[in-house]
């Protein structure tokens, strides 16, 4: 069997100290004013050695299981896939493991997450909330333990968030159908009570009456998350039938758009010169449809890296004020909108 690298090891190759060898592993060669030379020289030796540090020790001398829970809403929608790599690569950099799960947007669901990732003992949590977790969101806050929520927040709870600056975004993009001459612009969006849906329907209303385009009917259909498919289907033919019929669609989602593209396609409409299509978040399937879709590009790795910022500023000062970001995001024109 290989003999396990040592900390002595790599000092003896290195020809410094176990000490030295020890702050610089443990992202602490600052403290200890070790030259970036000799820092960069005791990593590549770890490196080529193989080091594999005894975690079990360091949580024990630390009192920190070096880990963090991430619950995301839906690892099927390609937005929380990516931000999770940002996250487990930003948090990788503070020597931290990441332990994720998806609550598929169910508040049961995630009540079980957060219950093993505690027993887990992980530092903290960094979370995308699913309607109707607020009182677990509270129960972390009343335990203290370090928390940041990502995409979405409760306003009436007092945590670190970081989220996509959701009304503006959705206010340009309606705004730009507005602009490029449509007058009937529906929207699809998720049947939610949650902070980052309803501020994407006040950007949508608030663009329409900005610009005096209203309509004598609700163009806005809500679609229940656990029926997707059928519910988006039913609702963009209801849309379309309307009279007048909506010449542009908002979608609030881009697993939303992907599946009013699949409806808009069997029923032979062609984009935009039949309906233009404005997307909130991009997809990776937009870039083989044959007219690239519009879309809101939302600051994910911002939003990753501030988060896991954040939470290790927490987890290292547990009294650190609470900090509370919103951030812009770019409105991408392409040609469903029919600009």
């Amino acid at each position: 069997m290989k003999k396990k690298v040592s900390l002595k090891d790599i000092a003896q190759a290195a020809g410094v100290s176990t000490a030295l060898v020890s702050y610089v592993l443990n992202n602490k060669e600052k403290e200890a004013r070790v030259g970036k030379e000799i820092a960069k020289k005791i990593r590549e030796i770890a490196k080529e050695l193989d080091y594999q540090p005894n975690q079990l020790a360091i949580s024990l001398k630390s009192g920190k299981s070096q880990t963090i829970g991430l619950i995301l809403a839906d690892i099927s929608n390609p937005f929380f896939g990516n931000i999770a790599r940002i996250i487990e690569d930003e948090a990788k950099k503070y020597n931290y493991t990441v332990i994720f799960g998806s609550s598929d947007e169910n508040h049961e669901k995630s009540s079980d997450l957060i219950n093993v990732l505690v027993k887990r003992q992980v530092d903290g949590f960094i979370i995308a909330p699913a309607q109707g977790t607020e009182k677990q969101i509270e129960y972390l806050e009343h335990q203290n333990i370090p928390l940041v929520l990502i995409d979405r927040y409760f306003p009436s709870i007092d945590t670190n968030f970081v989220a996509t600056e959701n009304f503006r975004a959705a206010y340009d993009a309606v705004n730009h159908l507005v602009e490029t001459g449509h007058k009937n612009i529906g929207m699809i969006t998720y049947h939610s009570d949650l902070i980052h849906m309803e501020e994407r329907k006040r950007g949508y209303l608030t663009a329409l009456q900005d610009n005096k385009v209203f309509s004598s009917i609700s163009l806005i259909k809500e679609i229940n998350f656990d029926s997707l498919k059928e519910e988006v289907d039913v609702n963009v033919r209801n849309l379309l039938s309307e009279e007048p019929a909506v010449d542009a669609l908002f979608f609030s989602t881009n697993t939303l758009a992907l599946n009013g593209l699949k409806t808009l396609d069997k029923l032979g409409y062609r984009i935009p010169d039949d309906l233009a299509i404005v997307c909130f978040d991009e997809g990776e399937a937009f870039d083989f449809f044959y007219s690239p879709i519009t879309f809101i590009s939302q600051p994910l790795v911002q939003v990753g890296k501030e988060a896991v910022n954040i939470l290790i500023n927490q987890i290292n000062n547990p009294s650190a004020t609470k900090k509370q970001l919103l951030i812009n995001s770019q409105l991408v024109i392409r040609k469903s909108s029919g600009a």
